[in-house]
C-alpha cells in the first residue's frame, strides 16, 4: 500500500516495516515450508515471483503489509539496521471496494525463535492501532483454518469473537468491531507508537 511505503513503527517488543525488496530472499525462504504453506493456506512462489508480488503489493490499495521484525534478535543480514531480526509479517485485505472500514486481517510469525514470545499479540495490537486510526478500519475480520488453536487463542486474547464457521474451507471467521471503547484503546496504543521513516542502506 502507497500509504506504508515508508513507514516504520517502532516498539520495545516488535518493529514494524514496510516489505522491500531487501526482504524478499528471506520471506520466500520461509514460504517455502509446507507448515507455513498450510497455516497460512498459500502457495509457494519462485524468487521471481514473489519479487513480482512485493512490488504489486507496495502499489495494490487493497492490501498494507508490514514485515515484524523481534527487536530482541539481531537484524537480518542484508536488510539494513533497522531494529531486528525478521520474524513475520501482518497484513490487510481490503476485499470490498465500497467497504474500507472493513478489513481481512492475518498474522505470520514465520522463525522459530521468535515464536512463543507474544510477537504475533503485539504486532497485531500495533497494526490494528495503525490501521483503525490511518485507515479508518473499525471491523477487523480473521479467517483460521479450525484446526489452527494457537491462531485462534491468540485472536480471542484480542477479542475477537467467532462470527461463523465455513465448513467447506474448515475455517473460522472470527471479528472485532471497534466500538467506543476499542476505539479509545487503540488510539491509546497509537499514541505510544513512534513512527519514523525507512531508510534503505
Amino acid at each position: 500500500m502507497r500509504c506504508n511505503q515508508n513507514t516504520v513503527i517502532e516498539d520495545s517488543i516488535v518493529n514494524l516495516v514496510p516489505y522491500r525488496k531487501e526482504h524478499v530472499l528471506q520471506y520466500n525462504q520461509w514460504m517455502s515450508d509446507p507448515f507455513l504453506q498450510e497455516t497460512t493456506e498459500s502457495e509457494p512462489l519462485s524468487l521471481d515471483e514473489e519479487y513480482d508480488m512485493q512490488r504489486s503489493w507496495s502499489e495494490d490499495e487493497d492490501k498494507c503489509t508490514f514485515i515484524i521484525l523481534d527487536c530482541s534478535l539481531p537484524d537480518t543480514p542484508g536488510t539494513g539496521q533497522h531494529g531486528g531480526r525478521m520474524a513475520g509479517d501482518v497484513n490487510l485485505f481490503f476485499n470490498d471496494p465500497d467497504e474500507r472500514a472493513t478489513a481481512e486481517i492475518e498474522v505470520m510469525v514465520a522463525e522459530e525463535q521468535s515464536r512463543r514470545k507474544g510477537i504475533s499479540k503485539r504486532a497485531l495490537q500495533l497494526f490494528m492501532a495503525y490501521a483503525h486510526t490511518q485507515l479508518g478500519v473499525t471491523l477487523f475480520r480473521a479467517k483460521i483454518l479450525e484446526s489452527n488453536s494457537p491462531s485462534i487463542s491468540l485472536f480471542s486474547s484480542l477479542g475477537y469473537i467467532e462470527a461463523k464457521r465455513v465448513a467447506v474451507f474448515k475455517e473460522v471467521y472470527m471479528e472485532y468491531k471497534v466500538d467506543t471503547k476499542e476505539a479509545i484503546a487503540l488510539q491509546e496504543t497509537a499514541k505510544a507508537m513512534v513512527f519514523k521513516q525507512y531508510d534503505q542502506e
